[in-house]
């Protein structure tokens, strides 16, 4: 989700002994996002992390930890930064396969008043990370905020689209 965490991914992809094929699902509207940059120190002396916590809220007061995937995060960090919600927590996982459970676990430790974890994505329920979340971690996760079961991928139609994007925002916050 940002420019250092691909760099680290392709460095850490080229310079392993053991080679594996490498999945990256990424839009190309993150390359020129306004919010996705990297400092050149992240990229100097940085390192890929399967999954990246919030550091920016209060640790005793968060009540609600949102995990997601993708650019839906920037759309999610933008309100969150508008209403200034300082007792929410944005977690991202940048590597859903292999399963890093044990890094989520260690970050959902730290919310000692948490009482609700959320899955938030943008594509229908039927689609995206969701169903292999609610496998992977059904015990966790309280609730799963998408866009309704659909044949296709997206509405067809940009103001739609936007709607439904506001949509599961509002849903993420209230």
């Amino acid at each position: 989700t940002t420019p250092s965490q691909v760099f680290h991914m392709l460095r850490r992809q080229a310079i392993r002994p053991l080679r594996k094929p490498l999945v990256v699902m990424s839009p190309k509207s993150l390359l020129r996002h306004p919010l996705c940059v990297s400092s050149l120190d992240e990229l100097e002396n940085g390192k890929f992390m399967p999954v990246v916590d919030d550091m920016d809220n209060d640790l005793d007061e968060v009540r609600r930890v949102v995990l997601c995937s993708g650019k839906i995060y920037y759309d999610l960090l933008a309100r969150k930064q508008k209403l200034g919600a300082r007792d929410i927590a944005l977690v991202r996982l940048d590597q859903v396969f292999p399963f890093p459970g044990k890094e989520i676990d260690r970050i959902l430790a730290k919310y000692r008043n948490n009482m609700l974890t959320l899955w938030v994505q943008e594509e229908p329920e039927n689609m995206g990370a969701w169903t292999y979340i609610l496998r992977k971690y059904r015990d966790s996760v309280d609730e799963g905020i998408f866009r309704k079961a659909s044949a296709s991928p997206a509405t067809g139609f940009s103001k739609l689209h936007v709607k439904e994007q506001n949509e599961i925002v509002e849903k993420a916050f209230s």
